[in-house]
């Protein structure tokens, strides 16, 4: 049974149709890339399932659930993290105050202990505080786990957000153009990062990206997207060398 599966979504902002019967399917351990022109679509899809929009039409079910319509604090909390195109960090918090804070939806002290310092809370923020180090170290970034983000490289930031989404535990873990505005040095740690979590975790991805580059070095299959619909999804092989793909992303001229 797939971990997560998308039948027949649609959606409209008023009468554009931004997607059109969008399906989708990831099991336990798969990467899947989302790749397509600007305007495609794609972030669009993102915001449908995690709940940042309703969708007109159809069905997003997770792990057995139907999600369809949820808040996105909700589906976070039913297993689904993410990160975002454009960086959402709060510039005067640490590293490690940013996954800690991440780690407290996983937290069940009560009212009391969120008062008190009762022995529970003590061991479960020792706990969650243990478990944010290690994540931060996994992004590598032990080394500024006390900076404030505001000093942080661009690079780095952008792994103190997926840090952050991997402090909730997801089942199914949503990257929005991990890569954008890196260096060519850092794409290549952000691929061994990726891979690593991949590994370790065992994660489920689902990320969009517009480096060739990356998604044909990471993922098991790629859904290309034009205009809110799927054009080609496969192997990395089988979309790179689909004619639609090679002319959306090129035009009809360019090909000839």
């Amino acid at each position: 049974m797939p971990l997560l599966t998308v039948q027949g979504m649609t959606h409209r902002f008023g009468g554009l149709m931004a997607v059109s019967g969008y399906d989708l399917s990831i099991s336990q351990g798969q990467i899947v890339g989302l790749i397509g022109p600007n305007g495609a679509g794609k972030t669009t899809i993102f915001n449908l399932i995690t709940g940042m929009y309703t969708p007109d039409q159809g069905r997003i079910t997770l792990d057995g659930e139907d999600i369809t319509g949820l808040r996105p604090h909700e589906i976070a909390s039913r297993g689904l993290g993410r990160t975002f195109q454009d960086l959402r960090l709060w510039r005067h918090m640490t590293v490690l105050e940013h996954v800690m804070l991440a780690r407290y939806a996983r937290l069940d002290y009560g009212f009391l202990g969120a008062f008190l310092n009762t022995p529970k809370r003590l061991r479960q923020e020792a706990a969650a505080e243990k478990k944010a180090r290690g994540l931060i170290a996994m992004l590598g970034l032990s080394h500024l786990a006390d900076q404030t983000v505001a000093n942080l490289p661009y690079g780095a930031q952008r792994r103190v957000e997926m840090a952050r989404a991997l402090a909730t535990e997801p089942k199914v873990l949503f990257l929005d153009e991990p890569t954008v505005g890196m260096t060519p040095e850092e794409l290549d740690q952000i691929i061994a990062i990726i891979r690593r979590i991949h590994k370790e975790l065992d994660l489920a991805i689902f990320l969009i990206e517009h480096r060739l580059k990356f998604v044909m070095e990471l993922c098991d299959r790629i859904q290309c997207l034009v205009f809110g619909e799927v054009i080609a999804h496969g192997t990395p092989e089988e979309v790179q060398n689909n004619p639609k793909v090679v002319e959306a992303y090129l035009g009809k001229e360019k090909v000839a």
